[in-house]
């Protein structure tokens, strides 16, 4: 039943209803001509090997509603094929041979000269509405023909002929630069057979390329075909994300391109800022024209943005209109005071031109803008479900307790808090509250008794300092001058600590319960401390 190609063959009812049968059918060679395919040849994406419910990755793909419905009884059904190529570019193709043919079947269709191998996108009825929709004039007789369903020898020499696209591309654009040519080229598509190329470019005006061709057909050894596109359908065959977030439109859905002006940005009270109305084409958004005609039709019902308001306050032109909010927006210039921007809603506008056309000017409250809205009621029901509110684990605030050390004593007691704990004075620290009996789970402090006395630090430590000699003229801050004589020695060795005042570790905040040292012990000068004994 499978030939030597690698492409399973299954039963009718198999192939309309089974999408695992539809997935090892396209595993092999539906995403072959998608732009979009990593190196193994495979979607980069949703790995669905170039088909699924919705058309899969596919660019300008059309989702086939009518897939699975039967057909009336006694109506044959249309022999018409859409087949796809490289990015955007679709064709319309009449099955003579009767195929059994699904979306994502690599087939061979007739070329002038040559064949082409392309993917059928679309089969029935919806290829007859979209024929009428682009406009393709002719009955199906006057289509190109379906002529085989591909070989593997067809798709092996497809695949070498489109190795060869970058390359050429990159060849082409320097022949272009070097024939000081006023065009860029865009895209290389090269035919089935790899008997043609199609060079796609985008110009400004029309460009006389004729000694171009012939260098490119003497270059690449095939005919070559150059077709000028727009920038809109240059972004479409490129591809790309919008600011939006969604894919571009016009490499989804869109074929269509009309012009947009920037009224349509006036309409809709927009900035005209180039760089935020600009697509990836570098030509307006074609988005600006999608709600257009609903803003059209609610200006209509709003007073005229010519008219000024002239009121005791001053005389306000019109700034902005909110269409959602149903406010307009006007600026006012008070003798001697400063600009004010003051919004109102429609039904006073109204008001006020229709006591300026009688003559009277009212007296209008510029904070206006400055009310509160009136608070949307939200709904009276309960949450029956018992889901969740997302924000449940969000802290309400920091936490009231103390920071403790790691030792779990307070980091505000300091090297204190290493003496015994009966030693702790009781009551509250220097700036806070006594705290009230019964609140809180720590009891009372006991008393701290007094601190035990230091005594004067053992003689044979730490000798007086030396008188130092004066300094050499012209060091100023430098380097110190040699020591006096008798300081070269080792330091003398430290004596036992006196009892109660610890051996432990010292502590670097408050309190570091050091002796009386001796006079001009220490300082600038003096030897180093010993090690600890």
């Amino acid at each position: 039943m499978a030939g030597p190609k690698t492409r399973l063959i299954a039963p009718t009812y198999l192939r309309t209803s089974s999408p695992f049968i539809k997935g090892l059918e396209l595993s092999e060679m539906a995403c072959a001509g998608c732009s979009s395919v990593g190196p193994d040849g495979k979607p980069a994406g949703c790995k669905s090997n170039g088909y699924c419910s919705t058309s899969g990755c596919n660019k300008l793909g059309v989702f086939d509603w009518l897939a699975g419905v039967p057909l009336a009884s006694g109506q044959q059904a249309f022999d018409g094929v859409e087949v796809r190529f490289k990015n955007t570019r679709k064709a319309y193709y009449r099955n003579t041979s009767g195929l059994q043919l699904m979306p994502g079947d690599l087939v061979a269709v007739d070329a002038a000269p040559g064949h082409d191998i392309g993917m059928v996108s679309l089969t029935g009825e919806l290829v007859r509405a979209q024929m009428e929709r682009k406009k393709v004039i002719g009955e199906t007789y006057e289509l190109r023909k379906v002529l085989r369903v591909a070989t593997q020898e067809d798709i092996d020499r497809w695949h070498v002929a489109r190795k060869q696209e970058d390359d050429t591309m990159f060849a082409s654009r320097q022949m272009v630069r070097e024939a000081r040519l006023d065009m860029k080229v865009t895209d290389v598509e090269y035919q089935g057979d790899g008997t043609k190329a199609i060079v796609y470019y985008t110009a400004e005006d029309r460009i006389d390329f004729r000694g171009i061709v012939r260098t490119m057909s003497d270059r690449f050894k095939v005919r070559v075909e150059m077709k000028q596109i727009g920038s809109r359908q240059e972004a479409g065959r490129i591809g790309g994300i919008g600011s939006c977030g969604r894919e571009l439109c016009c490499s989804t859905w869109l074929t269509d391109f009309r012009s947009v002006t920037t009224s349509a940005a006036r309409y809709q009270q927009l900035a005209l800022n180039p760089q935020k109305l600009a697509g990836q084409c570098g030509k307006l958004k074609c988005c600006l024209n999608y709600e257009l005609d609903m803003y059209i039709e609610a200006i209509k019902s709003y007073p005229s943005q010519n008219a000024k308001l002239k009121t005791q306050q001053g005389i306000g032109a019109h700034m902005k209109t909110d269409i959602f909010a149903g406010r307009m927006w006007y600026g006012f210039k008070q003798p001697g005071g400063p600009f004010v921007m003051a919004g109102f809603p429609i039904e006073t506008v109204r008001d006020i031109l229709a006591q300026n056309k009688a003559g009277v000017e009212p007296e209008v409250d510029l904070n206006m803008a400055d009310e509160p809205l009136p608070a949307v009621k939200g709904p009276d029901y309960e949450n029956v479900v018992g889901q969740d509110d997302l924000t449940r684990f969000d802290s309400k605030g920091k936490s009231g307790g103390k920071k403790r050390s790691r030792g779990g004593r307070d980091r505000r007691d300091g090297p204190q808090s290493a003496a015994p704990q009966g030693q702790r004075e009781q009551g509250p620290r220097q700036g806070e509250q006594a705290r009230p009996e019964g609140q809180g789970a720590r009891g009372p402090r006991p008393e701290r008794g007094p601190r035990p006395e230091r005594g004067p630090r053992p003689e044979g430590q730490r000798g007086p300092r030396p008188e130092r000699g004066p300094r050499p003229e012209g060091q100023g801050g430098g380097a110190r001058g040699p020591r006096p004589e008798g300081q070269q020695g080792p330091p003398p060795e430290r004596g036992p600590r006196p009892e109660g005042q610890g051996g432990g570790r010292r502590s670097r905040g408050r309190g570091r319960g050091r002796g009386d040292r001796p006079q001009g012990g220490g300082g600038e000068g003096a030897p180093p401390n010993p090690p600890a004994a």
